[in-house]
């Protein structure tokens, strides 16, 4: 018999990153038992239940049944408010994609219903849980860099060519900053903590489009999300950040994100943190070139649904989870500052802020290495470096 029951989940909503979530939950976590699916079509949860050899469940199914208890949400932006306001007022767990809501006094207002009905609620992106992420925090937290006295990100897309490709990057929630540029601000807000400032500008450029692609071609649409973000921040710990996505611009194979930590003894440069594994580089003072950092944590390959795998843990064992409603509420809220920030040309001071959540600790390469069953490290809390 198992010392840790696994924690029964459903998934709600069967788009594109169904994929990803469900075959890296059944093949790495063993956490997590998947109870069924759900999807608003109902030709496709049953394609994908039989697919996976998972029950194809109705809505009123997942609400009602008292042995599901946790929700993966993987529904659109637009839809997260209505889904996990009624997911929690079930007595549900919820774990979802991201963003937390695309409203932010909504979202403000399911942190306060998780609180009150002591249900927990997570949420993505859980890349930052990953090898690459952990890896440089664990360099910034040893002090090897000295003080972060700031830092950079910036990505550039074709928001053209992914309206084509992906219909979502196109609505509400889908744009450069708030579905991609969660990634980076996630990555920064795990290692450096709050943000108190914000100033910045957004903009749409050519709202009315017309697609080119020839099972389209002609046909009209509209960009109803933001294809320019760019902003500085202002971290409680004193650390000056500045950020820039532009989907204005030319697609990149392979793109070429940046992300760097500036510190007073050296410099981090992070990989692309839309991803869980890539080279964590560092350049200490008074040498010419940067170094690969070798990486002694898991989870380097595709991980989908590892913050999920995280919280289960974290509820089995009566700890905080990491990827908490309030720091994705807090990136939120970054981002919104921004936004509000280039419309009013003033400076935002956010008030939504979070603890930074513990590290992942090091010596447990993951399933590769010696099986699945040291997923449990998750579960394990800060160990002094």
């Amino acid at each position: 018999m198992p010392l840790v029951n696994k924690v029964r989940a459903a998934i709600v909503g069967c788009g594109v990153i169904r994929t990803s979530y469900i075959e890296s939950l059944q093949a790495k976590f063993s956490i997590i038992e998947i109870a069924g699916c759900y999807d608003r079509n109902e030709g496709k949860h049953r394609d994908i239940a039989q697919r996976y050899g998972i029950a194809a469940l109705s809505w009123e199914q997942i609400l009602a049944d008292p042995g599901i208890e946790m929700v993966i949400n993987l529904t659109p932006p637009q839809a997260h408010y209505d889904v996990i306001k009624a997911l929690l007022n079930a007595g549900k767990h919820v774990y979802s994609e991201k963003i937390l809501t695309i409203d932010l006094a909504q979202a403000g207002e399911l942190v306060a219903l998780a609180r009150a009905t002591n249900r927990r609620l997570g949420c993505a992106p859980d890349t930052f849980l990953g090898a690459s992420v952990q890896t440089a925090k664990r360099i910034v937290d040893s002090g090897m860099i000295g003080e972060v006295t700031s830092c950079h990100c910036a990505l550039n897309r074709d928001s053209a060519l992914f309206a084509e490709i992906l219909p979502f990057t196109s609505k509400a929630g889908g744009g450069i900053g708030f579905d991609v540029g969660i990634y980076y601000i996630t990555a920064l807000l795990s290692i450096l903590g709050p943000v108190n400032e914000v100033c910045g500008y957004s903009r749409t450029r050519n709202k009315q489009r017309d697609h080119y692609f020839l099972d389209k071609l002609g046909e009209s649409y509209e960009m109803a999300c933001e294809t320019l973000l760019s902003g500085t921040l202002l971290f409680e710990n004193g650390c000056v950040g500045s950020l820039h996505f532009d989907s204005d611009s030319i697609q990149l194979k392979p793109e070429r994100p940046v992300l760097t930590l500036y510190g007073t003894k050296g410099i981090v440069y992070m990989a692309d943190p839309n991803k869980f594994g890539g080279d964590v580089k560092v350049i200490l003072k008074g040498n010419a070139e940067p170094s690969v950092v070798q990486q002694i944590h898991g989870f380097n390959t595709e991980s989908r649904g590892l913050g999920a795998a995280e919280m289960a843990w974290s509820l089995r064992k009566s700890v905080a989870h990491r990827a908490s409603m309030e720091m994705a509420w807090h990136a939120l809220d970054i981002l919104h500052g921004i936004v509000a920030s280039g419309e009013s040309r003033a400076f935002k001071t956010l008030s939504s802020t979070f603890e930074i959540p513990d590290a992942i600790p090091a010596g447990f390469p993951g399933a590769d290495y010696l099986g699945s069953s040291e997923e449990s490290s998750l579960a394990v809390r800060h160990q002094p470096a």
